[in-house]
């Protein structure tokens, strides 16, 4: 398991995370009753791990209201790894589909040049 970090948020996150809080009046709509604080609460701090990168399950509070702590969703180290592996597949794909197209390519030379003649 990861280790807890400390993170901070904005003002304008920490607004978000606290308007999600509120109550919503219970108004059916269309047979439908509305998302529960509880459940408007989750989705903010969802967009908020996403956001900053952390998994939004395990954020609990820290020593002021736009601190808290929580769990890296993917630490620096790995983050690196799966950026150089990205970046080399990317690479590798690439240079495949060249070869592929160089390969028609002459073929299709191939034949230009054997048909002129």
């Amino acid at each position: 398991m990861n280790p807890r970090v400390e993170y901070e948020m904005s003002e304008e996150d920490l607004k978000k995370i606290l308007d999600a809080c509120k109550p919503v009046p219970v108004i059916m709509v269309g047979g439908y009753m509305p998302s529960s604080p509880q459940e408007n609460a989750n989705r903010a701090w969802q967009a908020l791990g996403e956001k900053m990168g952390f998994d939004y399950m395990t954020a609990r509070p820290g020593r002021t209201e736009r601190h808290f702590t929580a769990v890296p969703s993917e630490t620096a180290p790995q983050r690196e790894e799966r950026l150089k592996r990205e970046a080399k597949e990317k690479r590798e794909t690439e240079a495949n589909q060249l070869r592929i197209e160089i390969t028609e390519k002459r073929k299709r030379l191939s034949e230009l040049t054997e048909g002129a003649e």
